[in-house]
């Protein structure tokens, strides 16, 4: 897996012992006081060759479970190793229940997205296929190493759900009750986002989903399935036609900066 170097500025503010230790890494072991974790060969070379940390250097583990740990690289070699978690630096937290579902677009845009839409708050990732959509194939395994790459250098403690491509018609018919979809309506017969959402902001929180079509749009008979949802919300992302990566991107900061309290 490439990684970007993680040993740069955080964000100001952030705890003394996060500058000190830059290097964060996803792990799928329980975290908890003189917890042995093992690494992935993948790791395992990042660690070695990539940031060049030996055995008894510190590092920050996180599973999305039992927050962040400060942990020591108890072993080191060739595709393996293990990490003693030491202390807890910080505690899990809830996060936002939010859903991207995204008709997939070319190799690396959809990388890019997932990438994006871990550091924006996606609690899931779902490549929805369209009547339009151009691409026949998802690689799952690729996005989600991407979303743990992303999760890994923004600080957040969990890493979203990557899951397999659907049929869009499929998804609709076994929606689950009571979760919203907000519609980026390329008609843009919908409410502008930000006062759709400001609407919805002083009801009942509800777990939503971002629904974001193909570059050719949905075609007619997908925009009438979509509006017969219960508790849709179609809205317009602006004047502009937006390329399909660049709506997904703009849909979740924009429901992050209204729908997130304290935000």
């Amino acid at each position: 897996m490439n990684r970007a170097d993680q040993g740069g500025e955080l964000h100001a503010g952030r705890r003394e012992a996060a500058v000190q230790v830059g290097v964060r890494l996803y792990v799928e072991a329980d975290l908890a006081a003189g917890a042995a974790v093992p690494l992935d060969p993948a790791q395992a070379h990042y660690l070695r060759n990539v940031m060049r940390r030996a055995p008894g250097d510190a590092v920050r583990a996180f599973n999305g479970r039992d927050g962040e740990w400060r942990a020591t690289i108890a072993a080191l070699g060739k595709g393996k190793g293990a990490l003693a978690a030491e202390a807890q630096t910080r505690a899990q937290a809830p996060e936002p229940d939010l859903w991207l579902l995204a008709a997939p677009i070319k190799r690396t845009a959809i990388d890019f997205v997932a990438a994006k839409a871990t550091e924006l708050g996606a609690s899931a990732i779902q490549p929805v296929f369209t009547r339009r959509t151009a691409v026949t194939r998802v690689n799952a395994d690729r996005m989600r190493a991407n979303a743990i790459e992303a999760a890994e250098q923004c600080e957040r403690l969990t890493v979203p759900a990557v899951r397999d491509a659907a049929p869009l018609a499929k998804l609709l018919d076994t929606w689950p009750k009571g979760r919203r979809i907000l519609f980026a309506d390329e008609t843009r017969d919908g409410l502008p986002i930000a006062a759709a959402l400001a609407a919805e902001r002083a009801k009942m929180p509800e777990p939503w989903a971002i629904l974001i079509g193909p570059e050719g749009g949905f075609a007619p008979e997908e925009l009438t399935r979509i509006r017969a949802v219960p508790g849709v919300a179609p809205v317009s992302l602006g004047e502009r036609l937006l390329r399909a990566d660049t709506a997904a991107l703009a849909a979740l900061a924009v429901w992050q900066a209204v729908m997130t309290p304290n935000a």
